[in-house]
């Protein structure tokens, strides 16, 4: 939209909120799609449904912290220049390109925001109230970015966000382990680990904040602890020491529409 505005092209943003508006619905349809199937599922399929999507999200979210940290500094110019050959094409470019950066996005959220709300049943719409806020603070940074109010250094941002999104997914792929050890596919259901619910009881404010947090269970069997540190650690160590991507130098094909642009302006 920035883009855009800055190139002259505000015409141009009807057809980007046409592709973002049908990649939000198709990621909405898409939790919607999880959830009643789930719902529908009989009792001993819906844990396996459970476990092998954890599974699947957390696969998703690992992949994407590693993508995000390393394409952080150049981001913001592949996306403009993405959306400057779209413009030259046409509307329909446009709107398919503003639909495919969402929804990648959007179904991977949906995906992941399903199973944490999966993983911490019981807790009532305290997950979802979460992630309303969540997508609502992200809508007011990126509306402070657009209007230039503030500026983002994307690469320690993204290092930060995705150090916290390392500590969530190990938490989704623990309770992914226990739906499968429920559904009898995984075994050592009763080899528990520790027993800590006199101090740290699950339906305490902590108690929450920290299953939520960090898939923390005060009763964990082997298995679950044994998966717990067998993903933190080495992705949490990869991810730290991994550094972005240094941008190529050279122009840009955005840059090189603007200075077209500005020649033929002169």
């Amino acid at each position: 939209m920035a883009y855009l505005s800055r190139t002259g092209h505000r015409s141009q943003l009807r057809p980007l909120w046409i592709g973002v508006a049908a990649a939000i619905t198709v990621s909405l349809g898409f939790g919607a799609v999880l959830y009643f199937t789930a719902r529908e599922l009989a009792d001993t399929a819906e844990p396996i449904f459970a476990g092998l999507l954890g599974v699947i999200a957390v696969g998703f979210v690992t992949y994407m912290v590693f993508w995000m940290r390393s394409a952080a500094r150049h981001m913001k110019s592949d996306l403009e220049g993405k959306v400057s050959a779209a413009v030259r094409v046409g509307a329909l470019a446009l709107a398919a390109t503003a639909f495919i950066a969402v929804a990648r996005e959007g179904l991977e959220t949906a995906l992941f925001l399903w199973s944490n709300i999966e993983n911490n049943t019981g807790a009532g719409s305290g997950p979802l109230l979460g992630a309303v806020l969540g997508i609502t603070a992200a809508v007011g940074l990126e509306y402070l970015l657009y209007r230039s109010a503030m500026k983002l250094n994307l690469a320690k941002f993204f290092r930060v966000t995705g150090a916290l999104l390392v500590v969530v997914a190990v938490g989704v792929l623990a309770g992914a382990v226990g739906a499968l050890q429920e559904a009898s596919c995984l075994p050592g259901r009763a080899a528990a680990a520790f027993d800590v619910r006199a101090a740290v009881p699950e339906d305490s404010w902590y108690g929450v904040l920290l299953k939520g947090l960090l898939g923390f269970r005060p009763d964990p069997n082997l298995l679950m602890l044994a998966a717990w540190a067998a993903y933190l650690i080495p992705v949490m160590a990869l991810f730290l020491r991994s550094g972005p991507v240094r941008q190529h130098r050279g122009t840009h094909p955005a840059r090189k529409v603007e200075a077209s642009e500005a020649v033929t302006q002169n």
